[in-house]
């Protein structure tokens, strides 16, 4: 039986764990929930702020904070590993939920691994006003990420499926993707 992934793509704190999360609980068959985030903790604590890491610089724009993130030769390293350990899993017959923030040309690297695979694709949207006050109420992400983000996420994706997190739920999204995708 040949492994299926749905590939979550969106901004920081628009809800895609939260979407995962109730598909899992939907789905007719089980789901892993792969998140980028917890490949990121993975780092050494210190690979925060170095150059070879990941570095945070917040900037003005319009009188607004912008957080923009590089990645460094070990980040970059680790995030080719979860891609490939993506694939990995995969290949064992595991079907996945991938909650990523595709920033660069991730998505042909993904899609070249995952090309034996069923691979669908849905991006996550909410309008930065939302995503900015989501940022704020979380209280563990630097204000300015997903203004930094919004612009750059979604850029050159063409999705199978998109869901708005403004003005639905998470199950309400999970539903969409399980119709859709007859999962």
């Amino acid at each position: 039986m040949t492994a299926r992934i749905v590939l979550l793509n969106g901004i920081g704190s628009v809800g895609k764990s939260s979407i995962a999360k109730a598909l899992q609980r939907i789905a007719s068959e089980r789901y892993l929930h792969v998140e980028m985030d917890a490949f990121l903790k993975m780092l050494p604590e210190d690979s925060f702020g170095q150059p070879d890491g990941l570095t945070f610089e917040t900037v003005q724009q319009g009188g607004k904070p912008v957080v923009n993130i590089r990645s460094g030769a070990t980040v970059q390293r680790a995030m080719r590993g979860m891609r490939h350990a993506v694939a990995a899993m995969a290949a064992e017959g595991n079907n996945l939920i991938l909650d990523e923030v595709l920033l660069g040309n991730e998505f042909a690297e993904y899609a070249a691994l995952l090309s034996g695979f069923e691979l669908f694709t849905v991006g996550v949207f909410a309008p930065l006003d939302v995503l900015e006050a989501r940022e704020r109420q979380r209280g563990d992400r630097l204000i300015g990420l997903s203004r930094g983000q919004y612009g750059r996420v979604h850029l050159g994706m063409a999705y199978d499926l998109e869901v708005d997190t403004s003005n639905t739920t998470p199950l309400e999204c999970a539903e969409r993707i399980k119709r859709k995708f007859s999962l």
